[in-house]
This record gives C-alpha cells, sequence and structure tokens, in this order.
C-alpha cells in the first residue's frame, strides 16, 4: 500500500489555468503544526552591528520578528543585491499589503573573513560637535578617529533611515571641532560566493544551510520553507536548497522557493522561451520547489525576487488557515507595479494567458488581474503539462500538505521515543493520527476519506524485535481550482415571448 494515495488525475486537451469566470483557493480554518517558519539564508550587514563577534549572527539562525528587530540584530541597507537578506526584511515587515512574521535568517556574512585588504581613510568635518557620512560596506567596529578613544570623546551609532554613520561628542563640555581623520575597515562583498550560502558542517562548526540543523535546538522550531533570493538562482545553490531541505535534523522536511535569473553570466534570460529554456538545461525540476521568474518593482523602485513575495503570501495564508499549508501562494495579491526583466531588457511584460506558457512548464510568475498584481502558479517546478508528473508533484499545496502530516506526526510522537511500546500505545498512536487526519478534512485541506494503519506485513518480527516501528498514512490533498470555465448555448427559445403562453397574440 502507498504512503500517500492521490486520486488519479488526466490531462485535459486543452491547458487550462485562469479565470476564465473565476479561479479561488480552499478555505479552511485548523491546524495541528506549531506553525509556519520560513528560513532565509543570505547576506545580511551584520558589519552595521556594534559587537557582531559575540552577537551570534553570523552563521547562526536568528529569529526576526519586525523591522526593527531587523535593524538592531542584523542591520540593514537599501542595497538589497549586495545584501540580500535585507529584501526579506522589507518584504515581511515593510509591506503595503501588511507585515507578517516573524522569519528566520542565516547571514552568511562575516566581516572578519570578507573584508578589504586595507582600510579606508575620510576626513570629516564636524560642526556643533557632529559629523556624519553614508556608508553600507563600514565595519563599524573598526572606526577609529584620529588619536581620539570612543566611549571617551565620541560615540558611534548609525542611521539605518539614512544609511549614514553619525559621530557625536561625547563630552558636552568639549566639543569636536574641525577635520578629523577618521580610518575604517569595509566588507568585501565581493568576497562573499556560493560556497558560503551552500557551506556544511565540520567538526561541529556549522555554516551557510548546514546552519539549519541549528534551528531546532537553538529556537524550537521546525523549519518548513527554505528560501535564498538572489542565490537559488545558481544551480549549485539550487541542489543545496533541495537536499537541504529533506530531514533536516534527520526529521523534518521543507519546501523550497527558488528563482530563475533575469542575468546569467554575460546572458540574458528576458523572455519567456529564454527562461523555460533555463530551467530545463539546469534542471530546476525538484518536486520540493517552486520557481518563479522574473523580477519584480514596486511604485517606489525597488526590485524584488518573485520567490520572495511568494514566501511572504505562503506565511500569510498559512497564518489565516492556523498553519495548515493548503492554499497556494498562486492568485496572491503582491505589491508591485510592473514586471522586471533587467535594465537593458526591451521586455515590456505579458498578460495572464500568455504567461501560462510558463505556469505549463512549471515557472511561477506574476500577472495582472482583476486590478491587482498576483502571483501566478501553483505548481512545483517539477510539473510540465502533458508529461508524465507523479500526482503528488502537481500542486505545491500537495507537496507542503505532505510535509505537513509527515512533520507533525515527528513534533508529537518525537517524545514518546523509548517509552514501552505496548498495544495501548500503538492504539493511541492510530486513533490520534485519525483524529488529525479527520480534522484536516473537516477544514476542506484534505479530501476522501485518508487513513492512518499500522500494518502487520510492514511491522515484522525482526523490526519489532528491534524496537522498530511503523505506521502508514494514506491521504489526499485537496487541489486548488485551477481553472473554472463556464459554457454559455445560444437558444432561440426566448422567441415565445413575444406570442405569450399560446404561441400568438
Amino acid at each position: 500500500m502507498p504512503l500517500f494515495l492521490c486520486e488519479v488525475i488526466k490531462l485535459p486537451n486543452e491547458y487550462l489555468y485562469g479565470a476564465y469566470g473565476h479561479i479561488g483557493s480552499t478555505v479552511a480554518q485548523n491546524a495541528v503544526q506549531a506553525g509556519t517558519v520560513p528560513v532565509y539564508i543570505g547576506v545580511a550587514p551584520v558589519n552595521l552591528v556594534r559587537g557582531y563577534k559575540d552577537a551570534g549572527i553570523i552563521n547562526r539562525p536568528v529569529k526576526v520578528s519586525n523591522l526593527v528587530d531587523a535593524q538592531k540584530k542584523l542591520g540593514y541597507s537599501s542595497d538589497w543585491e549586495s545584501y540580500s537578506l535585507c529584501e526579506a526584511f522589507a518584504a515581511h515587515f515593510n509591506n503595503p499589503i501588511g507585515n507578517i512574521g516573524p522569519i528566520y535568517v542565516i547571514n552568511v556574512l562575516d566581516p572578519d573573513t570578507h573584508k578589504a585588504e586595507t582600510p579606508t581613510t575620510k576626513a570629516l568635518v564636524f560642526s556643533g560637535g557632529r559629523a556624519e557620512f553614508k556608508s553600507d560596506k563600514i565595519i563599524l567596529d573598526t572606526l577609529l578617529l584620529a588619536e581620539l578613544t570612543e566611549g571617551v570623546d565620541f560615540n558611534v551609532s548609525y542611521n539605518f533611515a539614512k544609511g549614514s554613520v553619525v559621530i557625536t561628542t561625547a563630552n558636552p563640555d568639549e566639543p569636536l571641532t574641525g577635520t578629523i581623520t577618521a580610518s575604517y575597515y569595509e566588507v568585501d562583498l565581493t568576497a562573499v560566493e556560493a560556497s558560503d550560502i551552500i557551506g556544511g558542517v565540520v567538526n561541529g562548526v556549522y555554516t551557510g544551510l548546514g546552519a539549519l540543523a541549528l534551528l531546532y535546538q537553538e529556537h524550537n522550531v521546525v523549519p518548513n520553507i527554505l528560501a535564498a533570493p538572489g542565490w537559488s538562482e545558481v544551480p549549485a545553490v539550487y541542489n543545496a536548497l533541495i537536499s537541504a531541505s529533506q530531514k533536516i535534523n534527520g526529521h523534518w522536511d521543507a519546501f523550497v522557493v527558488a528563482d530563475i535569473p533575469i542575468v546569467a553570466g554575460a546572458t540574458a534570460v528576458d523572455t519567456i522561451p529564454k527562461a523555460i529554456t533555463w530551467k530545463d538545461t539546469n534542471a530546476y525540476s525538484s518536486e520540493r520547489s517552486k520557481v518563479y521568474w522574473p523580477k519584480a518593482k514596486n511604485n517606489v523602485g525597488e526590485i524584488y525576487h518573485l520567490s520572495t513575495l511568494a514566501v511572504v503570501e505562503m506565511l500569510r495564508a498559512d497564518l489565516t488557515h492556523d498553519s495548515v499549508p493548503m492554499e497556494t501562494p498562486g492568485n496572491k495579491r503582491v505589491g508591485i507595479s510592473k514586471l522586471y526583466f533587467g535594465e537593458a531588457s526591451t521586455n515590456m511584460g505579458y498578460d495572464q494567458q500568455t504567461a501560462n506558457q510558463l505556469t505549463q512548464k512549471g515557472i511561477s510568475t506574476a500577472v495582472y488581474w482583476g486590478g491587482n498584481w498576483v502571483l501566478w502558479g501553483d505548481h512545483t517546478a517539477a510539473y510540465s503539462f502533458g508529461a508524465d508528473v507523479d500526482p503528488r508533484a502537481i500542486f505545491d499545496v500537495n507537496m507542503r500538505m505532505l510535509m505537513h502530516i509527515t512533520n507533525s506526526f515527528q513534533r508529537e510522537w518525537g517524545t514518546a521515543i523509548d517509552k514501552p511500546m505496548d498495544r495501548q500505545l500503538k492504539d493511541t498512536i492510530l486513533n490520534r493520527e485519525q483524529e488529525k487526519l479527520d480534522g484536516l478534512v473537516a477544514i476542506g485541506a484534505l479530501i476522501g476519506s485518508p487513513k492512518v494503519l499500522f500494518i502487520e506485513t510492514e511491522n515484522n518480527l525482526p523490526d519489532m524485535m528491534n524496537g522498530d516501528f511503523r505506521w502508514d498514512i494514506a491521504a489526499t490533498p485537496t487541489p486548488p481550482m485551477k481553472s473554472a470555465t463556464v459554457y454559455v448555448s445560444y437558444t432561440d427559445a426566448g422567441f415565445n415571448v413575444y406570442f405569450g403562453e399560446g404561441g400568438n397574440a
């Protein structure tokens, strides 16, 4: 008996994805999991944080609850291309549609390692005991001011709104005046490479994606969404994300949200055919992921990866349903004003019907529809219209719901390990898991009659003698309404109205 059962899906003769009348998503309101935990891996301007060495913010998972919290813990810069995690901070905590969190981030920038070889010097002109200059590359902890002593002669702070270093007199009776030379080191962001994002675990030292293993033990949460905007478009990073998403800590499964680049090396990927070819060539096709293309720009000129906006809407939808991931981020409004294909591109975008050339190839995007810009695409990256696809890989909600069930089982029964495995415990697990499945059916997250079974053939005597027991769950996640079509036919029967009930008047 298979672990998961799905209805047999017959592909229609015509690919349909859109509201040929209406498209909607399933609605629900219950949960059995602790919550949705998105984890971003990337670069944050921790060089702007005083005491970064001892703050536990390099290659460690950090919880962020709002924008001020992000600035305080990890710094902030408007240069999202250099500091990729700042894009996530803005998307979650400075969102015109509404802020949503918390999120967890793993920053790989280490100012001690990714640092310029020689210091920068700057002549500062003090007025009223104060000087200010713009820089988001400065390592604040390295700032020196001539022969003066910090805390005695001067104080240093950072204005994140202006992106400026602020130096003020420490002793108001002796204000600093005139021109004073400052020296400091800057971070070398070109030194951060894909290998830093990928990372690993060596002799108890965790780096990059390897630091995911620290999330559960340090924060007691289970990661279930992974993203690395600005980096997931690198094939090696995408593959590492897929690998890292499976059995985190030996247990947890997470869903990856990634991007296809708009520029790959010196080659522009700025048309639909190019995006499809790039996806196929680079094998961005894991059922454990969604991939997005292109980027998007809002009305103040900020450029977002669509993967970031998708994580925001996944989290928003999940929390609406008490953390049950039963609703796709497709057709969710996002605060953008246009698609972005690169400054040199002449591509002006596309309508919904044209966008379906992407979605039928497992590439999600964004379109203008119903008076708003919305995310568009409810498939996993493994989907290709007309191809032989495992039914569970057709929709993102399918995979996320199956992961939800397995993660929930492990969270609940992990504390029962090493307890006596008597008949009562076996039945308790069966009854509780069935209760949870029935609850998911009641809220519309699953359809049919899902069952949890303790099968004799799967629990042979040698396994049980060694304390190894297995339960099998067969479940069908509720699919989204990918298309809705109405057929209207002409009839001449209405002309009878001219003649009354008798036919003549």
